[in-house]
């Protein structure tokens, strides 16, 4: 994530346990989902990708009433779902959250980590997030034992889909991680969000769209498209299944001018603030 995930506010375990235990589904785009205790072959049939021309708010700085039109909502894993829309659960899949997090993950899965040659942590320094350490087919399969719970526990919550953050963590890894581990590790992400009847965002990153496919991503939530000129990639990739997230006026404007027929594209303030903070910034084309 470029911008916003630096307000990310983590809810309190009771709103978690609340989110784990809810029963409310999205029947914003189609017919509710929630929770299930079909089988997996079933799960995977009822995976139900967003609208491409769904209005979209980006809630990562806290959950609050979507507003008017808006059709689809992401939140991060330990928020409710929002009632009545398509739901996004944001994962952060590829690097630690910040804080007392960092230290259980030392504390519990220190080899699941990324450390350089002198044994030191690899840190996105944006954001003061170790990176994990996602380049042997063992690792993978051992972060999967503590990231494939996330998304079952957003399947269980009633979210429609999962967007996991870091994809493109590899460009911070100092050459210790390449786009292959992203992709092994995405392809295994892919399989259990489908799995749990989620749908899967690719987060950004032009680099890996040639396997999109071969990953099993579903459509994109990008950041500042218009801004790096990528918009059109993302669309004719996912056929305009495409949340942009824009940070700037001009930017917005221009995303506007070139793709409001086709994609998604929401104005946010770049820390994505609740509704009603000094600061917060809404808009849609």
């Amino acid at each position: 994530m470029r911008f916003a995930r630096r307000a990310l506010r983590r809810v309190p375990l009771l709103a978690l346990l609340v989110a784990l235990c809810a029963s409310c589904s999205s029947a914003a785009d189609g017919p509710a989902r929630g929770s299930s205790s079909s089988s997996s072959s079933s799960d995977e049939e009822h995976v139900r990708p967003p609208r491409a021309d769904a209005v979209f708010d980006y809630q990562l700085g806290g959950p609050y009433q979507p507003p008017s039109g808006v059709r689809a909502v992401s939140r991060d894993r330990t928020a409710d779902p929002a009632q009545g829309r398509y739901n996004i659960c944001y994962v952060n899949a590829f690097q630690t959250q910040p804080g007392d997090a960092i230290d259980k993950w030392r504390e519990k899965h220190p080899k699941l980590l990324l450390h350089d040659g002198d044994g030191e942590l690899v840190v996105d320094e944006d954001w003061e997030e170790p990176l994990l350490d996602i380049s042997t087919a063992r690792k993978r399969e051992a972060l999967m034992d503590i990231v494939g719970p996330w998304f079952d526990g957003c399947a269980e919550a009633g979210f429609d889909a999962v967007e996991p953050d870091n994809l493109d963590s590899y460009e911070r890894s100092e050459g210790l991680l390449t786009p292959e581990d992203a992709t092994a590790f995405a392809r295994l992400l892919a399989e259990r969000a489908h799995q749990h009847g989620l749908a899967i965002a690719q987060k950004n990153t032009t680099d890996l769209l040639d396997a999109h496919e071969r990953i099993g991503f579903d459509f994109a939530v990008v950041e500042e498209c218009a801004h790096y000129d990528e918009c059109g990639d993302f669309a004719d990739a996912y056929e305009n299944r495409v949340f942009d997230i824009e940070y700037g006026a001009k930017d917005f404007a221009k995303a506007c001018r070139a793709h409001a027929d086709e994609l998604s594209i929401t104005l946010r303030d770049r820390d994505v603030r609740p509704a009603g903070e000094k600061g917060y910034v809404y808009r849609q084309c």
